[in-house]
């Protein structure tokens, strides 16, 4: 039991959570006690995970919210949750159902009612959707197909070295769950945004990401146009969707812990 607050960060496809180490240094260093847990099925290392590719497969979006919403009952009090890619939506979803005191969710996966489909999306996942069985596997990225999804605002030999040190291969499932969500009433991607009572949310995206293009994040915010509670945005208009791992990461999170102390969250503790 500590009096500081603690901040759960969540991976998205195709990293290993130890890809938020720095993060986590950083935020250890301003006072929060912060956790990188992986989703379930994940091996403690990159190089297990690469080795047992099929220990990550079947896993869906609902499989991974209970997942960490377990691992927050744990907790003493509610946490900030910080998510990247589909772990921004499982962000939202988690502070959607009053499980996190507050939620960034950077570069997040479309939510349900989210129209926008650009071609840049498309390609970055084709990997997955160009097999139907994929739903079922796992799928691992080329560094070719790395360097377009992710490091595509950055130096090729600064991509490669991502891709290197933190790629692992990924479920398949949420990608298929993801896009059917707007023909499926009862789609897991579907968030809480009318939810006036919720912690505040901050939405992040990058003015270059293929992955998430900026007008997915847009689309995103006007989903909680019917909530009250606080609902932010920013953009930083030359980064990708490697934002959180590049080496401009620094300016993202102190972006982050600076939106923090503005919402009050400091390192005093929160009541569930």
């Amino acid at each position: 039991m500590t009096d500081t607050l603690p901040v759960v960060f969540i991976h998205g496809l195709w990293l290993h959570s130890a890809s938020w180490q720095p993060w986590t240094d950083l935020f250890r260093e301003e006072g929060y006690e912060p956790s990188a847990p992986g989703w379930p099925g994940d091996p403690d290392t990159v190089e297990e995970a690469r080795q047992n590719p099929e220990s990550i497969a079947g896993h869906g979006i609902d499989d991974v919210v209970e997942h960490y919403a377990a691992l927050i009952e744990d907790l003493p009090v509610r946490p900030i949750v910080i998510g990247h890619s589909f772990g921004g939506m499982i962000a939202q979803k988690l502070l959607g159902q009053d499980r996190a005191a507050a939620a960034v969710a950077i570069d997040a996966a479309q939510i349900k009612g989210v129209l926008p489909l650009p071609l840049s999306a498309l390609k970055a996942t084709l990997p997955v959707f160009k097999s139907p069985a994929n739903r079922h596997r796992s799928v691992s990225l080329t560094a070719e197909q790395f360097r377009f999804a992710f490091g595509n605002a950055i130096a090729e030999e600064e991509s490669t070295a991502l891709y290197e040190r933190w790629t692992i291969p990924a479920p398949g499932k949420p990608l298929y769950e993801a896009a059917s969500a707007n023909f499926n009433p009862h789609s897991p991607a579907k968030v809480d945004t009318k939810n006036s009572g919720r912690g505040p949310l901050l939405l992040i995206s990058g003015g270059k990401d293929h992955t998430v293009p900026e007008v997915v994040t847009r689309a995103t915010l006007k989903q909680y146009r019917h909530s009250e509670a606080v609902t932010d945005i920013i953009n930083f208009p030359d980064r990708g969707h490697s934002l959180t791992i590049d080496g401009g990461w620094r300016e993202v999170a102190d972006t982050v812990l600076t939106w923090l102390r503005r919402q009050s969250l400091g390192t005093e503790r929160t009541e569930r």
